[in-house]
C-alpha cells in the first residue's frame, strides 16, 4: 500500500442517517410545494409498493422552473444530525476517505460535500436548462448504483470494498451493506438493522467512531 493510499473508506448514507426523521427530498419539497404526494411515494418506496425510478420522476416533477442557486439556499436550514463534522474530521485523521453513498439529488450531495469536506459524493441527477430545472430525471441511480459506486471509490483509492465500512438506515443501504466489511446501521429500520454487523441508536453520529475504529485494526 503506497502512502497516498488510505486505510480504508467509509460511505455514509444521507436520508435518514445524515438527516434525520425524514429525507432531503421531503425537506424541498416541502419548499417546492409537494411535499404530501412525495411523502405517500417514499412510504410506497419503504413498503417495496414503488421502485426508486417512479419515486424519483414523481419527485423531479415538482423541481420544473426552479432555479438551481435556489437551492443551496433552501439546504443552509437542512436539519442535521450532530456530530457530522467531527466524524468527518476524525475519518481524515485515521486515515479513512469519508465518501457520501446516498440515493438523495446529486445538488444535496455537492452541497453537504462542500459543507463538510466529505471526499466525494453520488447521486440521482435531475436535467436543467440555463440554469434552471427542468422537471425531469438526468441520470437514475438505485440502491444498487449506491453500492457500485462504493465499489468503484473503493477501486480509486487502492481498497478492496471489503475493508471498508458503510453507515445507513433503511433499504436502500443494504446492498451495500452486504458488499463491505463492516457495516453500521444508524438509528435503523428493522431490515437494516438485521443486515448490519452492528447497530447503533443515538442522536449524535460521532457514536459510530468506537465501531469505525475496528476498521484501522482489522487485518493489521
Amino acid at each position: 500500500m503506497s502512502s497516498s493510499t488510505p486505510a480504508g473508506a467509509v460511505f455514509f448514507d444521507v436520508d435518514g442517517t445524515l438527516v434525520p426523521g425524514t429525507s432531503t427530498s421531503l425537506f424541498l419539497a416541502g419548499f417546492l410545494g409537494h411535499r404530501e404526494e412525495l411523502a405517500k411515494a417514499e412510504d410506497a418506496y419503504a413498503a417495496g409498493a414503488m421502485d426508486n425510478r417512479q419515486v424519483s420522476e414523481l419527485d423531479a416533477a415538482g423541481w420544473a422552473g426552479v432555479s438551481e442557486d435556489q437551492i443551496s439556499g433552501w439546504l443552509d436550514g437542512l436539519p442535521l444530525v450532530t456530530g457530522i463534522q467531527e466524524t468527518v474530521d476524525w475519518c481524515r485523521r485515521n486515515g479513512l476517505a469519508p465518501v457520501l453513498a446516498t440515493l438523495a439529488w446529486s445538488p444535496v450531495g455537492g452541497y453537504l460535500t462542500g459543507r463538510f469536506g466529505f471526499h466525494t459524493s453520488c447521486g440521482p441527477q435531475l436535467a436543467t436548462a440555463e440554469g434552471r430545472f427542468t422537471g425531469e430525471v438526468a441520470r437514475h441511480f438505485d440502491e444498487h448504483d449506491k453500492r457500485d459506486f462504493a465499489l468503484v471509490q473503493a477501486r480509486e483509492l487502492g481498497l478492496d470494498l471489503r475493508s471498508c465500512g458503510a453507515v445507513g438506515d433503511s433499504r436502500s443501504d443494504l446492498s451495500l451493506f452486504a458488499a463491505v466489511g463492516l457495516s453500521v446501521a444508524f438509528n435503523p429500520t428493522a431490515g437494516a438493522r438485521a443486515a448490519a454487523t452492528v447497530a447503533v441508536d443515538d442522536g449524535d453520529l460521532r457514536s459510530v467512531l468506537p465501531v469505525l475504529n475496528g476498521l484501522l485494526t482489522a487485518g493489521r
